[in-house]
């Protein structure tokens, strides 16, 4: 096939600069606006924080001289001919994802930690530690005891058997924390109760319940329990509530104490005052950044001189381009504030019924779309400005996702909230006889009483949404 030339015209629509920063902006919350600030201002030298001030600063010839031996332009440049601002590998839209780093121990340094304080010889602790690899991050070992010995054989040249991998484990499981090291769930809760044997009747019913009638438990057969271990009714309640006390994911609760806490900042302040909803945006929104006159007495400087070698003309270039990013930055985060004011004014006329009462029953279907088409943005922008944003109010804090949800018609044909209906489904399961729960035909029973036509498997999706149990495993005493 012969290789032919062409021309072809295109046309494209691209993001200018400010646009991509804008973008950028808008998704940050106000907890990590302060620190992409500082970055700012550190990679920028023209960028200050500060209120800008009205009448121009006058500059005498000594303070100038002065600056001019603490800053040397020169000092920005690179030693080649090749002038660049930064180096970059990645594209012009790819964000940087920083990592944060925990400073406490994971759960499997504790672990290996505590190998070396028990009695183990040189195979046993190799093998140990070959345990401790395989245990995941809830606690578990997931592994077989017959795929370790291959394991330790093929990798680390160590012939061992079963039973000795066996006997290790079960020193392995009388590390911290307690049940680490089970293979499944009621070998964990054994490990737990076990410790816990210290003569009381109702520990050793739960133990006996996890031996021997674990299946029975899961399922919440209790009478299959009463009538089998010929207890009272009150004895079961007691052994159930030692269960409930033991962790299902031992590894869990070191992993929750070595993790990176977040404290919620609102990014929005709603109050109300006399039967009106005042709106503001947290002050950490609106820092006072200014460009630095040292940068633009520079370029004036720079601009009136001769310009004749190659090193000042890399100099006005270097100052302009700082100036420019540094009111580029500064107008992006002014419009910043305005989006995020536009579109929570938005919102909160649109679910002014709740602002008001609290109630969540009041709470309007409302959509992505339904705020764009009010505030006249894309709903890209709108979602942008809806991500990782916090609202106050004074009936607590809310994420601005909690008030987006789709529509539903009622037998009357009047649209509610998805939410209204979840609601209604919470209270429910939260006053039902836990003897004997609702199932999900009841509840959509419940429901369409009320006027609200579900089917019973949108009653079950919500319940999920809810995070509420199917009905056998809400059963209690």
């Amino acid at each position: 096939m012969a290789l032919k030339q062409s021309l072809s015209q295109k046309l494209e629509q691209k993001l200018s600069p400010q646009q991509i920063q804008l973008m950028k902006l808008l998704q940050v919350p106000t907890a990590e606006l302060e620190a992409r600030i500082k970055q700012e201002i550190e990679e920028n030298p023209a960028l200050e924080e500060g209120k800008e001030e009205e009448e121009e600063l006058v500059v005498e010839d000594q303070q100038e001289e002065k600056l001019e031996e603490d800053f040397n332009v020169e000092d920005y440049l690179p030693d080649d001919s090749d002038y660049k601002t930064q180096i970059s590998n990645k594209g012009k839209d790819e964000e940087e994802h920083v990592i944060p780093i925990t400073g406490s121990k994971s759960l499997h340094e504790r672990l290996l930690g505590q190998i070396n304080l028990m009695n183990f010889n040189e195979k046993e602790k190799m093998i140990a530690e070959t345990i401790v690899g395989n245990i995941d991050e809830s606690g578990y070992l997931n592994r077989e005891i017959e795929a370790i010995v291959d394991d330790l054989a093929f990798s680390q040249n160590i012939e061992t058997t079963e039973e000795e991998v066996a006997k290790v484990l079960e020193k392995v499981q009388e590390m911290e924390p307690a049940g680490v090291g089970a293979r499944d769930l009621r070998e964990c809760l054994l490990l737990q109760i076990n410790r816990k044997q210290d003569g009381d009747i109702s520990k050793y019913t739960a133990k006996k319940i996890l031996e021997n009638y674990f299946e029975e438990f899961s399922k919440k057969h209790y009478d299959k329990i009463l009538k089998k271990m010929e207890i009272e009714e009150e004895d079961l309640k007691d052994a159930i509530k030692e269960i409930v006390k033991l962790n299902p994911k031992p590894g869990g609760s070191m992993r929750e104490a070595a993790g990176n806490y977040q404290q919620i900042i609102p990014d929005f302040i709603v109050t109300e005052n006399n039967g009106k909803l005042e709106l503001t945006l947290n002050g950490r929104n609106a820092p006072d950044l200014k460009v630095s006159k040292t940068y633009q007495n520079m370029l004036k400087r720079y601009a009136e001189g001769a310009k004749t070698s190659k090193a000042d003309k890399e100099a006005t270039l270097f100052i302009k381009q700082k100036l420019d990013g540094a009111k580029w930055f500064i107008d992006a985060i002014k419009q910043r504030q305005n989006t995020l004011l536009t579109t929570m004014r938005a919102i909160l006329d649109y679910q002014k019924e709740f602002f008001l009462t609290g109630d969540e029953t009041k709470m309007r279907p409302m959509i992505l779309k339904d705020i764009a088409e009010i505030v006249n943005l894309d709903i890209s922008t709108v979602s942008r400005v809806a991500n990782s944003k916090y609202v106050q109010t004074d009936h607590g804090i809310f994420p601005l996702k909690y008030f987006f949800s789709e529509s539903l018609s009622t037998s009357s044909g009047e649209e509610v909230s998805t939410r209204e209906v979840k609601k209604i489904l919470s209270e429910a399961v939260a006053n039902e006889d836990k003897r004997k729960p609702l199932t999900d035909e009841k509840l959509a029973a419940l429901l369409k009483e009320k006027g609200y036509n579900i089917a019973r498997r949108t009653v079950a999706k919500y319940r999920e949404q809810l995070n509420i149990p199917v009905a056998r495993l809400r059963k209690e005493l």
